[in-house]
């Protein structure tokens, strides 16, 4: 057997480890990753509700009354293509988006002579549970459909 004199490296085991510790990380790390990542996904439904918003009381300035038609107040999504949440004002007229199909309930979400609350929903992380996220003519977004106040109002 030929002995090499100064030859370096690094053994089997000591390379196992490492992947052992990198794969211990990454289990650690995605999920978080995957947390951050479905927030700034919800950020897009907090920033076109606040756009219908400032659609409605625009077209309410001009009209005196509220529309669900989002043609009518004159809202459109920039690219619908990449767009995660369906919108609705009042229900019927619904701007969709590409992954919701498993969340096609509509409910909860009105137009009225004195107000308006439109909806966002959508489902941003594959599961069962869709994202919900309303928004009333006084501004005050809801996560869900009236459920929970965030306590959060747009400014």
């Amino acid at each position: 057997m030929c002995k090499l004199k100064g030859q370096k490296g690094f053994t089997l085991i000591e390379l196992m480890i490492v992947v052992a510790i990198i794969g211990i990380l990454a289990a650690i790390a995605i999920p978080n990753f995957m947390q951050y990542q479905a927030k700034s996904k919800q950020s897009e439904a907090k920033t076109n509700l606040g756009g219908i918003y400032v659609s409605e009381i625009a077209y309410f300035g001009e009209q005196n009354a509220f529309s669900g038609v989002f043609p009518t107040i004159g809202f459109v999504v920039a690219s619908t293509g990449s767009q995660r949440y369906s919108y609705t004002v009042d229900g019927t007229n619904v701007l969709s988006g590409t992954t919701v199909a498993a969340c096609s309930t509509y409910t909860g979400s009105g137009v009225s002579a004195t107000g308006f609350t439109a909806l966002a929903t959508g489902n941003i992380d594959g599961d069962s549970t869709c994202d919900t996220w309303t928004m009333n003519d006084t501004k005050t977004l809801f996560n869900g459909v009236g459920a929970t106040l965030m306590n959060d109002v747009i400014s």
